[in-house]
């Protein structure tokens, strides 16, 4: 029997409330999801190999958590 592996920091739980969520959505709630996506100044939507989307995602969790380690890092007690 395979054992279910989930990405660092998602769970059982957060899986079934994703799919909960994107069963559940209207099409005008669906399309107002995209739009905002696109919309979003901080992102950038592109074409990637899809040969290359192992190595991309490598590099978003690594940037996801460096930033997030950044973010936690106890501040600095220099005055």
């Amino acid at each position: 029997m395979a054992i279910n592996e989930f990405p660092k920091g998602w769970d059982e739980a957060r899986v079934r409330s994703v799919i909960d969520h994107y069963e559940n959505q209207t099409e005008e709630e669906a399309l107002a999801e995209d739009e905002a996506a696109f919309n979003d100044p901080t992102q950038t939507p592109m074409m990637v190999p899809r040969e290359l989307v192992p190595e991309v995602m490598r590099l978003i969790y690594k940037f996801d958590d460096e930033r997030e380690a950044a973010r936690t890092a106890a501040p600095s007690s220099i005055h």
